[in-house]
């Protein structure tokens, strides 16, 4: 793909450096024909760069130049511009149904007469397999080994399939399992700040950014690297050279001043700024950190807050490039002359920060002094639900009764666990996990927790024998320090071996609680806990059985791990008993700053990062051994396969989309209330036998134990539709009384699965609506989630808002996403479900736009009412108008065959 366009600024510059001749495009030089842009934010500084670069005149204009430095007038904006990363990451999860759609696009230009190597990456792709291990093996020396052998059992095929991508793609690399997760690997190896291309003889340079099919992409903001996250739909027509359209967002300014206490940990301080933010308001907004507290502040603290992105709801995290940042990647390894370029690169663009940088103007702001920070967790269902540490047990009593609905003369419930000696009882702790890329890429809350565990190993103390113990870490340097200061002894010791290197109790891969405990907990309805160092802990992800689950820091989990339970205040309670005899409690074996980053300075090198990343292609043996077929346009897909299918999106595709039609006769086939998250939607973990997709499995001569999850499936459209709105602990208003994915089937009032209500209504042809409350769609980057609501027929989603992702992945799948207006929601227009529906107006759709909803009332009444439509931009209404944006590109390449 052409990196530069006709520049009609006359910003075109060289740069020196090093001996080395880049071309770039000079903001300074703008501002001659645009304005003075000294003080814009520097995360639109990029966006802007990137217009200068692309300029050609038609899909970048000058006037998005001028838009972007007029931003600053208003220090907000209405404007649209174009913006196309320098490349795309992706995990498997994700990855894998986005080489199904681009192989299944090849397929589809056959059919409309085009070239298959039209269908092929423009720009650089990196998927990291790091989302299929599971922690089916935990607590022993072997673990690692046998999770690995595990893995390639379950998910041979489709590693065989991303082999073949590998092959058949260009610019399409692939990471292999056992390597690190996706987000530590970009943060620590792939990124570089600024990126280099060759263009028509020359090198330019210009901002390393990025799209990533994972939300929590946001973390390698921390270097001053601009991505975020986005649905697999996008990324597919990114990689295949086509701009995205996005309006100017508005950007928070968070500045920070202090430093961290003795005893606080990022992991605090990213849970504090999460709560901020999310209270702020800050969704689709990008947040941008300034002020004296980053001048010491870690880069590993700064990814760890970036990373977190998704969680306080904001686009991206945003940490200019300064000197912090420049030693970071000295120490991971990056060359000098990578090094030198980004520092006088960001330093010619006016991106460098430093002490003497003047604050850009923002559209709001809020502060926070470090040292006000204090020891937290978040829980027991969102991030942003943070609680002092001194405060968790008395708020999870509260819970207990409240949001996990225990009655209160059952509180006391004890269970004795059959064949042990021991009981268990509503909060007590049966997962402790290290795990996730936010924390796992911090070497200070890692060996914090290393030092908890060699200090509670000397006075003799031992985990809860209730407790499944598992540390994943997100990359192989993690371990090589671990390794090298003795700390992996120590945790090993505890039960935190290393189950594996990827996303596992995080993301749902939490593997399987002994069987004794599930039944007490089942038998009991016991509310069991999970205290994970990860970023999500929504309902039904972490485990089934599971319903309370709390974040917390690196240390904190061996803590928990060691008292067992969140009915006591962890701060004062006593975690054990000694080899003296004497009680141990948390401050006897907490370390101070001191102890942890003298360990991390003598045992944390470049040469570690470079050793590790020397051959980061390669993969273990069983990676090296797959049999694959390469070389191939196409993909020889097998109808026997439960693993990769070949999608119908293009099935009976023309060349010319069908008319955009009002939605008439429609039905609901759910009604959902606030924060659905895409984990309701499309859930990534266990699949159930008893539910439609577990069914379909079976047909297949599938047995449970090989279901793998829904995650792993993502290849197989039969089994994500199937398990769309299928978490188990959704709720739909129509079926009031009910949990998981069901609906009330009209007009008949019978209570069915939600897929063969579905099924039942596409055999009459009856377009389908789905109702929700605030936030929906929050979460995972999941396209699934879309996907999934596409192929169930349903043709419109109608909430009182909508997380930014999901609702751009709605547009992209033809689904249109809609919005209460004037205070109005599902419950005061009284749905219930048992309505029929039309939504007229979109025969001249254009962006946010009112639409009219006429609601058919089961008494023979009808309401009408005005709702604004979500298609956000003209690509959108062009995107919605093809049937979705794969069907926009496609089209497109197969014109320019």
């Amino acid at each position: 793909m052409k990196m530069t366009g006709q520049d009609s600024l006359g910003t075109k510059r060289t740069l020196d450096v090093g001996g080395k001749t880049y071309t770039y495009f000079s903001l300074p030089e703008a501002q001659s024909a645009i304005g003075d842009i000294s003080r814009l934010p520097v995360s639109l500084k990029v966006l802007l760069e990137n217009v200068l670069r692309f300029e050609d005149g038609r899909t970048y204009k000058t006037d998005d130049a001028k838009a972007l430095a007029e931003w600053l007038v208003k220090a907000s904006s209405t404007r649209e511009v174009p913006f196309r990363p320098s490349r795309i990451l992706m995990q498997d999860f994700t990855g894998v149904p986005a080489v199904v759609d681009l192989a299944a696009m090849r397929d589809g230009i056959l059919a409309l007469g085009g070239d298959p190597d039209k269908v092929n990456p423009l720009i650089p792709v990196d998927l990291v397999i790091d989302h299929s291990v599971q922690v089916d093996a935990s607590g022993t020396a072997d673990s690692l080994e046998k999770n690995v052998e595990i893995e390639f059992e379950r998910n041979g095929e489709r590693y065989t399939f991303l082999r073949w991508g590998q092959t058949s793609f260009d610019n399409f690399g692939v990471v292999p399992p056992g390597t690190g997760i996706c987000h530590q690997v970009n943060l620590e190896y792939i990124s570089q700040n600024v990126w280099i291309a060759e263009n028509d003889g020359e090198t330019v340079a210009y901002p390393d950014t990025l799209f990533g099919t994972d939300s929590h992409t946001t973390m390698v903001n921390g270097l001053g690297v601009l991505g975020w996250g986005v649905g697999g739909i996008e990324a597919e027509a990114a990689m295949l050279g086509q701009p995205i359209a996005m309006l100017i967002p508005d950007v928070i300014g968070f500045r920070m001043t202090g430093k961290l206490t003795e005893g606080v940990t990022a992991t605090d301080l990213v849970l504090t700024v999460t709560q901020m933010l999310r209270k702020k308001g800050v969704v689709g907004k990008f947040v941008e950190f300034f002020g004296p507290g980053l001048d010491h502040m870690p880069l590993a603290d700064r990814a760890t807050i970036a990373n977190m992105a998704p969680e306080y709801g904001a686009t991206c995290g945003f940490f200019p490039l300064d000197s912090v940042a420049i030693d970071y990647m000295r120490l991971t390894g990056r060359t000098e002359e990578r090094i030198a370029l980004a520092e006088a690169y960001t330093k010619a663009q006016g991106m460098w920060r430093d002490t003497t940088t003047p604050d850009p103007v923002f559209t709001d702001t809020l502060e926070l002094d470090l040292s006000s920070v204090l020891p937290s967790i978040a829980g027991p269902k969102r991030p942003q639900d943070r609680v002092l540490l001194s405060d968790a047990s008395s708020a999870f009593r509260t819970e207990l009764t409240k949001s996990l609905g225990v009655p209160a003369n059952d509180v006391g419930t004890r269970a004795k666990i059959a064949g042990r000696n021991y009981e268990i009882t509503h909060g007590d702790v049966v997962i402790a996990a290290i795990t996730s890329c936010t924390n796992t890429s911090n070497p200070y809350v890692l060996v914090a927790a290393g030092l908890v565990a060699r200090k509670a190993r000397a006075l003799g103390l031992t985990a809860r024998p209730w407790v499944k113990t598992s540390l994943a870490p997100g990359s192989q340097v993690v371990t090589e320090y671990l390794d090298k200061s003795g700390l992996s002894q120590d945790l090993d010791a505890l039960g935190f071996q290393t189950v594996g290197y990827g996303c596992t109790t995080c993301i749902g891969n939490s593997g399987p609680l002994d069987d004794e405990i599930v039944d007490a907990i089942e038998t009991n309805k016991l509310v069991a806990v999970s205290v994970l160092s990860g970023n999500r802990n929504f309902e039904g992800r972490v485990h089934p059985n599971v319903r309370a689950n709390y974040l917390a820091s690196p240390p904190l989990v061996v803590a928990y791990a060691l008292l067992g339970t969140m009915n006591e205040d962890i701060t004062t309670a006593p975690l054990g008993t000694g080899h003296d005899g004497k009680l141990v409690y948390l401050k006897d074996i907490w370390p101070t700053t001191a102890e942890i980053n003298g360990i991390v300075g003598a045992n944390l090198s470049r040469e570690m990062f470079q050793e590790r990343y020397s051959d980061v292609y390669k993969g273990p043996v069983q990676w090296q051994t797959l049999e694959v077929e390469s070389g191939t346009k196409t993909y020889a897909w097998n109808d026997s396969s439960t693993y990769v299918r070949n999608p119908p999106y293009f099935e009976g595709m023309t060349m010319e989309p069908k008319p955009v039609t009002d939605i008439t006769g429609a039905r609901v086939l759910a009604v959902l209330g606030d924060s659905i998250t895409t984990d309701h939607i499309s859930p990534a973990g266990s699949i159930k036998k008893s539910s439609p997709a577990g069914e379909y499995l079976l047909q297949y001569q599938i047995q449970q134990k090989d279901f793998n999850s829904y995650g792993a499936r993502r290849g197989n459209h039969e089994v994500m539709m199937r398990g769309t709105f299928a978490n188990i602990r959704i709720k739909n208003e129509m079926a009031p009384g009910t949990e998981g994915g069901v609906t009330t089937y009209h007009p008949s009032g019978k209570v069915m699965p939600i897929y063969d209500a579905a099924m039942l209504y596409k055999a009459e042809g009856r377009p389908l609506v789905v109702f929700g409350g605030k936030e929906y769609g929050t979460g995972s980057s999941r396209d699934w989630a879309a996907k999934g609501t596409m192929l169930l027929g349903v043709k419109a989603v109608i909430t009182e808002s909508f997380e930014r992702i999901h609702r751009s992945n709605l547009v992209g799948m033809g689904v249109l996403p809609l919005t209460f207006k004037d205070g109005m929601d599902r419950k005061t227009l009284g749905i219930t479900g048992d309505e029929t529906l039309d939504i007229l107006g979109l025969e001249t759709l254009s962006p946010r736009m009112d639409v009219t909803l006429v609601i058919h009332r089961a008494d023979g009444t009808t309401d009408q009412v005005a709702l604004l439509c979500r298609v956000d931009t003209l690509d959108e209404v062009a995107y919605y108008q093809h049937g979705g944006i794969l069907h926009y590109v496609l089209r497109e390449m197969a014109k320019a065959a």
